[in-house]
């Protein structure tokens, strides 16, 4: 087993380069299986285990998967007649249910596990089933895999009863080949959802709407292979945006949209940190005491969820109250008990946290409970006194490409160890 070992205490400073979107690139892999002819090649693809994951998946549906740098896959699912996915990794990882929309619009039928991943909340199907429903697929779910079946799939007006990332995404990419138009309401706008659709595009689908309100989708008799680059990653954007706060650094963050990253630079602001936005990138750099704020969850483009776990770890040591509500995943405060060890003074009721900040924590030896709650805590330990010692860190490997040499190069005193569990 490895962990991450933290020296805190050092200002972080320098430049950063943030890598391509996993959210975005665990939906675009699934989604290059629909090219029934051509090669995709897809850069800016993070070196992360998920990708390697779901690299695996394809190779085990039939897809030819080849490695043409550590940012750069080329997939030739032109020969796949495979759509069956079974297998022990993609049980492992949430978006592998990708692999369910994908399939069922080239074959008109699919078998996949019942996927896993984070433990952050109930994580249901339902909305993706309802989409498939409505487009002419019979669904049943027996011996943990989710079973699909149509004759056919055409076009429906579908209205998803909450704004779900996922069942967006999914009923987008399976109704690009249904035959007539296809519009989607209450969707979800993050800027993954307007990527996945781009390249679904850029493979010769006929999407309109993305990141509004209403998608449409005319169905096209096929998609085939296309050269595509993945957009940065807001979230491991914002997560070093919110370490150089943490630490009162000087940190410029590139290879960014900075729209993207608006509800984050708006709660550093108010804080009391400087933001400078550039074309591509963004300076966050502490010269006074910062001060508490409050935080509420909210699909784009309010502020992410997938931020509150990091941002709870900076306001720890932010004078005043601070107030964290999550409205997106119940169980998304798990890594609060892991912060209270290195001397944080927060308070969970229901789904807020209620954080009066600390004049300082000290190092412990912590869990990474989930993908997000592992940025947390190499935040917490950036700015702890003493060591920190992170385990269960395959969580943060999962979404944070090599997290331990950006960190390095921007001043950190922060490396892996191998031990013995």
């Amino acid at each position: 087993m490895e962990r991450l070992v933290i020296n805190g205490g050092t200002a972080l400073r320098g430049s950063v380069e943030i890598n391509g979107a996993k959210n975005a690139a665990v939906a675009i892999l699934p989604a290059a299986v629909v090219a029934s002819k051509g090669k995709c090649v897809i850069d800016n693809i993070p070196d992360i285990e998920d990708v390697h994951c779901l690299e695996r998946i394809l190779r085990s549906l039939g897809c030819t998967v080849n490695k043409l740098d550590n940012n750069t896959l080329e997939v030739d699912s032109s020969d796949v007649t495979n759509f069956d996915a079974c297998t022990d990794d993609v049980r492992r990882m949430r978006a592998s249910y990708y692999f369910i929309g994908a399939l069922l619009t080239r074959f008109k039928q699919a078998k996949v596990q019942l996927p896993g991943g984070c433990p952050i909340g109930v994580r249901p199907i339902d909305q993706h089933i309802k989409g498939f429903e409505a487009l002419g697929a019979e669904v049943v779910i027996e011996h943990g895999s989710v079973i699909l079946k149509a004759d056919k799939l055409v076009g429906a007006d579908i209205f998803f009863d909450v704004v779900s990332v996922g069942a967006t995404i999914n009923v987008m990419i399976a109704a690009t080949l249904a035959e007539g138009i296809t519009t989607l309401e209450n969707v979800a706008k993050e800027p993954h959802v307007v990527d996945v659709a781009n390249f679904l595009n850029t493979m010769g689908a006929n999407i309109k709407g993305a990141g509004t309100d209403i998608i449409r989708i005319m169905g096209v008799k096929e998609l085939k292979g296309c050269s595509y680059s993945v957009i940065p990653d807001q979230i491991e954007a914002g997560t070093f945006m919110i370490a150089a706060a943490a630490t009162k650094g000087d940190v410029t963050i590139t290879n960014v949209i900075p729209k993207h990253l608006e509800s984050i630079s708006a709660k550093l602001k108010e804080m009391g940190a400087i933001v400078e936005e550039g074309d591509d990138s963004i300076r966050v750099t502490v010269d006074k005491e910062l001060k508490g704020v409050n935080i509420k969850t909210t699909p784009y483009p309010g502020f992410p969820t997938d931020v509150q776990q990091p941002m709870s770890a900076l306001l720890s040591t932010v004078a005043g109250r601070s107030l964290i509500t999550e409205s997106i995943w119940e169980n998304r405060h798990k890594h609060i008990d892991e912060l209270k060890k290195m001397g944080s003074n927060i308070k969970v009721e229901g789904r807020v946290a209620i954080i009066d900040g600390v004049k300082k924590l000290t190092g412990a030896i912590v869990k990474a409970t989930d993908l997000r709650a592992g940025a947390a805590m190499v935040i917490a330990g950036l700015v702890a006194e003493g060591e920190t010692q992170i385990t269960s860190i395959e969580h943060i490997d999962r979404g944070y490409p090599h997290i331990e040499n950006k960190f390095s190069a921007l001043g950190a005193d922060i490396h892996r160890i191998k031990v013995q569990e």
